[in-house]
């Protein structure tokens, strides 16, 4: 069924487009589209950075970032009948960019985003062309990416309690941390609320969930599996469920350890309803069906880790270290085939590579690991007697 269509100018900023977008979950912004059960719907979005990086080969616009301004989202759009307690089916049918060339990037030390921010304190970037099917960097060169399509952020609105909850859960958990990494609470500067009436930004903007995380709703779960053809159900907590999409990448490695190969792209989407799903069901977050596209068939090198900190001191099971310290071993290793730290990094989050908890029930250690493939280099990267 003919549904409804958004296009953006991805030449202006995203306070500057006609339809207005979103960078904030809030139970009161109203949609932007509606549409009935059945119908598809296309969606142009822009990249994550909602314009600010631009195509050369510098990394001032990186340095430079309004992190406050991230993940412009397309939407809400609204689906007729849909009621808090159903499941909203979302089919992700295809997508694309819609310019030819995207970017990577490693976000400034100040910002402590990345899963090795401390390790790589200085802002890169990289420019990815796209041509025939596949995209290559003067950034990172010998390396060939094919695409692996999907949104990094998609979800649905949250309800007034599960707002409240969120933030009350995220700014407890920052009094406990005290100065350490901050869960990024609400933050009106850089905010934008979509149709939401101008009267209510103040009130809306200090309350309102930043995007950069995924949660019930959805959101910023950056799953690379859902690509054309996956099925995503997602739980509904207020009248018409309110999906919103944005975030789109031509390739990422799993984890997105710092950033995809970031577009500004379209995606079409179909909705449909499982009415009383959530109940029918029991679920109280997403699930979702993985695209059906074949599997990846590369030739990988896998690397493992260990839960040992970075002095060497033993933790018990910790797989966040372990993924981490797999990562480390990685990049060390892509040091000696010639890559730069940093283009190692990148390449890492913007690669298919492939991670995994193999093991977390032998004590003392977690094994993650971090199965790189080989087959986008054009030289041979495997050890030789």
């Amino acid at each position: 069924m003919a549904g409804a269509t958004v296009e953006l100018d991805v030449h202006k900023s995203a306070a500057q487009q006609t339809a207005p977008l979103h960078n904030r979950w809030h139970p009161r912004i109203p949609p932007l589209v509606e549409v009935a059960p059945g119908s598809d719907c296309s969606l142009q979005c822009l990249d994550f950075t909602g314009g600010q990086i631009d195509r050369s080969g510098s990394a001032n616009d990186v340095q430079n970032l309004a992190f406050d301004s991230v993940h412009p989202l397309t939407g809400p759009v609204g689906v007729r009948g849909a009621e808090p307690g159903d499941l909203l089916v979302v089919d992700i049918l295809d997508l694309g960019p819609v310019e030819a060339w995207g970017f990577s990037l490693i976000f400034p030390g100040h910002l402590k985003t990345g899963l090795l921010f401390e390790d790589f304190p200085d802002a890169a970037k990289a420019i990815w062309e796209f041509a025939a099917g596949a995209a290559t960097s003067p950034q990172i060169p010998r390396v060939t990416l094919r695409p692996k399509l999907h949104p990094g952020l998609i979800g649905c609105a949250p309800d007034e309690a599960m707002l409240l909850e969120w933030n009350r859960r995220e700014l407890e958990y920052g009094k406990r941390a005290g100065s350490g990494v901050s869960t990024l609470p609400p933050e009106p500067r850089g905010a934008l609320l979509g149709g939401l009436a101008p009267s209510e930004w103040p009130v809306a903007g200090a309350e309102a969930a930043r995007t950069t995380a995924h949660r019930e709703n959805g959101g910023n779960a950056d799953i690379k599996e859902l690509g054309p053809g996956s099925r995503l159900y997602l739980p509904v907590r207020v009248d018409g469920g309110n999906l919103s999409v944005g975030d789109l990448h031509f390739s990422m490695g799993d984890g997105e350890i710092t950033a995809a190969v970031e577009m500004a792209g379209w995606i079409e989407v179909g909705v449909d309803l499982i009415k009383d799903g959530m109940q029918r069901y029991g679920v109280e977050t997403p699930i979702f069906k993985p695209s059906p596209e074949p599997p990846e068939r590369h030739d990988y090198l896998t690397f493992q880790g260990l839960s040992v900190d970075e002095s060497n001191r033993q933790q018990m099971l910790d797989a966040t270290l372990s993924f981490r310290q797999a990562c480390r071993a990685a990049i060390a290793y892509l040091e000696r085939q010639g890559y730069s730290r940093a283009q190692a990094y990148m390449l890492l989050a913007c690669a298919p590579i492939q991670s995994r908890i193999s093991c977390i029930c032998n004590r003392p250690n977690a094994c993650c690991t971090v199965a790189v493939p080989m087959d986008i280099f054009d030289f041979d990267i495997s050890p030789q007697a």
